[in-house]
């Protein structure tokens, strides 16, 4: 079953993006970019390390580069339940 996006920010999940710069198989000189985006643990990055590996086995344009950024959005300490509410007029 997925997890929620809260859930995995809970648990230390932050949101990462990668650019990713490739060669066209036929056009060598020419770059082109694809964005990506997942939540990932820092500072491995399984998910984003299982992309790049995919990309290289099953695509054909080749890997110029990859430029990418973590932000963790809350923490377990940063997150409280609120019980009720009060209103004042």
């Amino acid at each position: 079953m997925a997890r929620s996006e809260t859930e995995l920010m809970l648990d230390g999940y932050g949101l990462t993006t990668a650019e990713i710069f490739y060669r066209m198989p036929d056009y060598l000189n020419v770059l082109n970019s694809f964005i990506w985006q997942d939540y990932d643990l820092a500072p491995k990055h399984p998910k984003l390390c299982g992309f790049i590996k995919f990309w290289k086995e099953e695509i054909e344009g080749p890997l110029h580069s990859v430029r990418f950024s973590h932000r963790r959005m809350i923490s377990p300490g940063s997150w409280r339940n609120v019980v009720g509410e009060f209103t004042v007029h």
